[in-house]
């Protein structure tokens, strides 16, 4: 059965009755059909009752390593057990849905749904953020036409339009032909929604006075004496925050074991922490005992910004960590190509363990939480393969499981849900960072580049070193650092697989995100606008007269 027929075979429970499982009262509850609800809780009012898992993972291949489904997974096998669970996850974008990737559900035995609909427009949150993307293009544009007063450089905007979309042709266009009525030419380009700094903005925001604020300080470009032009330059921050009323409140739905989930918001793993919304994650664990949520990509991206972003600027923390690992990643990290990947190769294997090995040593070593290994099974997974795996994480004395939820759902998953029970047992202290806040930003990239890459030194391309010097000169020393490069390998070549060492880690370009509260470092090329394959996914969906989609998945 293909995911969509698993999750149409499964009959869900009305909204309201999910809402009960976390004592959510019906009257905090804004219905969008039968099956998912924006849930109006106070934020003020919420109070921290559970516990927090982060599910992460070691450097992925190409095809990814199931994050979601294991962390869908977990959940039920904890509901499972008696524990009062929830779920805190990332939306999907409608781009990867129709380009390769897929949507980000989970799969098998262990998704969230209705599927087609979080897949899909769900409950317009990124149709909303695209609006108040496009309207501050908009009104930045108009102050140019409507005789610049606030003598803007075009040539320093920075604010690029987008849309909830793989579509390479609108990465660099030039807008404002056809005359002077149509506006002033200039180079202009779009990215796709999840790319947009509205999207990582409104995942840290706390509350809608602090959205505002937040809003109130995006950077748009620089007038033509060199001073930043913010969105309160332009005087549009409470129409933004219009379309975001609706868009800051968490969506909540189930699994298909009905385990209550959070799902929204999602920011690029890369050029943003590549979390859900921190809204969302506080209103779960002021609800549940235990609550299970994911980072993006590998644990030197995802759990390095989680904590040192996420964690930093909102007060939470995780006690403990899952670390996903599957037999085909470290079959890749051990020199396998992909396409052999189904091959038994256990020396291959033990060689890629060292991947595995410098991301434990992160999670305890660097950030010092609790950690289990979950070994996410795949259909061609030998025994011997993982018997390596969990000799390997025994003789380290790690707690490691076997994880089939995708094929039997929480059942497949209670192994590994009594080894999160037995850490959460034990009462940690507040997450370390990689970081401190009074360190000059060349050093935070540093420290996250050494520490959690391993890289010897870094090099920053000509000009770089101003710009970092340039940022705190204008107040944004104080800031956490994301960096953005590839998740298939701890440096920034994605074809130095395995544990590297001894390499260079190389900052192109930085940029300050001055709404969500960080500065950005490139390292590589980072494509913000997706393109199409040359067989989308797109081209085997259809929808019957009865309204059964078919393809999604």
């Amino acid at each position: 059965m293909t995911d969509i027929e698993i999750a149409n075979s499964v009959k869900m429970e009305e909204i309201g009755k999910i809402a009960k499982k976390l004592d959510i009262d019906e009257l905090d509850l804004e219905l969008y059909g039968r099956y998912k609800a924006k849930v109006n809780l106070d934020s003020n009012s919420l109070k921290k009752k559970g516990k927090l898992v982060l599910v992460t993972a070691i450097n992925p291949t190409p095809a990814g390593e199931g994050k979601t489904t294991i962390s869908i997974g977990l959940a039920d096998a904890l509901s499972r057990r008696g524990v009062k669970t929830a779920l805190a996850l990332r939306e999907p974008s409608l781009g990867p849905v129709f380009g390769v990737k897929g949507g980000a559900a989970g799969g098998g035995w262990a998704q969230v749904v209705p599927m087609e609909d979080i897949n899909l427009h769900f409950t317009g949150d990124l149709h909303a953020i695209t609006a108040a993307n496009n309207l501050i293009a908009a009104l930045l544009d108009n102050s140019i036409m409507q005789g610049n007063p606030l003598n803007i450089d075009p040539r320093t905007i920075t604010w690029k339009r987008c849309m909830d979309m793989n579509d390479r042709q609108l990465r660099a266009i030039i807008s404002g032909l056809g005359g002077k009525s149509n506006g002033t030419p200039r180079e202009d380009g779009f990215q796709i929604t999840a790319a947009s700094e509205i999207m990582a903005t409104c995942c840290l925001a706390s509350s809608m006075a602090d959205l505002k604020e937040r809003l109130a300080r995006l950077i748009l470009a620089r007038t033509y004496d060199g001073k930043l032009v913010k969105l309160s330059d332009i005087k549009g921050v409470g129409a933004v925050a219009i379309l975001l009323k609706d868009a800051i409140k968490p969506n909540l739905v189930q699994t298909l074991e009905k385990t209550p989930a959070f799902v929204h918001l999602g920011p690029f793993a890369n050029i943003a922490h590549g979390c859900n919304s921190v809204i969302a994650t506080k209103t779960a664990l002021s609800l549940a005992d235990v609550v299970v949520t994911e980072a993006g990509f590998g644990a030197d991206l995802g759990a390095e910004k989680f904590i040192d972003i996420k964690c930093r600027l909102s007060g939470l923390s995780p006690d403990a960590i899952v670390l996903v690992a599957s037999v085909r990643a470290l079959k890749y990290h051990g020199g396998v190509k992909k396409d052999e990947l189904g091959e038994e190769n256990v020396e291959a294997l033990i060689k890629g363990l060292r991947n595995l090995e410098k991301h434990i040593e992160n999670i305890q070593s660097v950030w010092k939480r609790p950690v289990t290994v979950a070994i996410n099974h795949f259909t061609l997974d030998t025994q011997a393969e993982t018997v390596a795996i969990k000799d390997f994480c025994n003789s380290k004395g790690i707690n490691v499981s076997f994880a089939d939820v995708w094929a039997k759902g929480g059942e497949g998953g209670l192994e590994l849900a009594d080894s999160v029970i037995s850490l959460l047992k034990n009462d940690v202290e507040p997450v370390s960072f990689t970081y401190s806040d009074d360190i000059t930003l060349k050093a935070k990239l540093e420290s996250v580049a050494k520490k959690i890459y391993g890289a010897s030194s870094v090099e920053f391309a000509p000009g770089v070193i101003t710009k970092l010097k340039k940022a705190e000169e204008e107040g944004y020393g104080s800031y956490p650092v994301c960096i953005a490069k590839t998740q298939y390998s701890l440096s920034d070549d994605q074809k130095k697989l395995g544990r590297p060492e001894g390499f260079t880690l190389h900052i192109r370009d930085v940029r300050v995100s001055a709404g969500a509260g960080f500065l950005v470092a490139y390292a590589g090329d980072i494509m913000t606008m997706p393109g199409l394959s040359k067989v989308p996914a797109a081209n085997g969906m259809d929808i019957s007269d009865s309204g059964t989609i078919t393809g999604l998945f």
